[in-house]
């Protein structure tokens, strides 16, 4: 893995609330399936992006404005807008900063690592592939 530092912005749908990453390049990007991230984002999965301890997480503007919850006895857990309730990043208790991907300012070279918790995903995600496409709401 290289030495190089990164840099990663991105804020709240409301624009409250903006931060800065830098560190390392990310570990994980994880499309997570499970029940509990199909509540937290209220859609099929969680995509977060994944950092190892000593990445440097700076709210740039609006912290007042961020709150953190933690699921007791799991890993699970947010940091959201007070606002808009977009979706924040966050530094887990075991140093590891996770950034959902769609807070980030713009949509730099990540791949997905892999799709986990397939076994628990939501019974209809299966036919959202042959489901029709539109370039904007349909009429």
């Amino acid at each position: 893995m290289s030495d190089d530092l990164y840099e990663f912005r991105g804020g709240c749908l409301c624009g409250a609330v903006s931060y800065r990453l830098t560190g390392p390049a990310p570990r994980f990007m994880f499309f997570c399936h499970c029940s509990r991230c199909r509540k937290l984002s209220g859609t099929v999965h969680c995509a977060n992006v994944f950092f190892s301890p000593g990445a440097q997480l700076e709210w740039l503007t609006g912290e007042d404005a961020v709150r953190s919850f933690d699921l007791p006895g799991t890993r699970k857990g947010s940091a959201f807008c007070t606002t808009c309730g977009s979706q924040l990043p966050r530094t887990r208790a075991d140093g590891r900063t996770v950034i959902p991907a769609g807070s980030l300012d713009e949509s730099p070279d990540l791949v997905p690592t892999a799709h986990i918790y397939c076994e628990s995903r939501a019974p209809w995600e299966d036919a959202i592939g042959g489901a029709p496409r539109h370039d904007e709401l349909p009429k």
